[in-house]
């Protein structure tokens, strides 16, 4: 007696190929959407946490860094004046974050829209944009 054998035809393989690829082609730009959504937030939160830090920095010593001193005066403490007077041991953070797509903030104190400006251009790395290229910025 004969067994039949089941398995699956090249059509059914076929078939079911072109349905993954019509559901990636549909899904897919969501998806990459979000990726840059998620960048955007991340890069919001980063800057949030900045501030606070800063925030920190400006209760112990009476003023933030200015903009030769830069961020890194929360990781190091700063040699060139105004030298802090009461600076955290160990300083303010391990290390200065990078925005999302893994460049420097740009930090300018005093700053044109308050005590200081902390500013990401953003997915393409240039001044202004919109949607993804959009600005990332601590005052609006």
């Amino acid at each position: 007696m004969l067994k039949k054998r089941r398995g699956f035809t090249l059509i059914e393989i076929m078939v079911v190929v072109v349905i993954i690829g019509l559901l990636s082609a549909l899904v897919g730009p969501r998806l990459m959407g979000q990726s840059d959504e998620a960048k955007r937030k991340t890069t919001q939160t980063q800057i949030a946490q900045l501030e606070q830090v800063l925030g920190l920095y400006y209760l112990d010593n009476g003023f933030y860094p200015t903009t030769s001193q830069g961020l890194e005066a929360l990781v190091k403490e700063p040699t060139m004046p105004p030298e802090p007077l009461n600076y955290k041991k160990g300083g303010y953070m391990k290390k200065v974050p990078k925005d999302a797509w893994g460049r420097e903030f740009v930090y300018t104190a005093p700053g044109e829209h308050g005590d200081f400006d902390i500013l990401s251009y953003g997915a393409d790395g240039q001044e202004g944009g919109s949607g993804a290229n959009a600005d990332i910025t601590n005052w609006e």
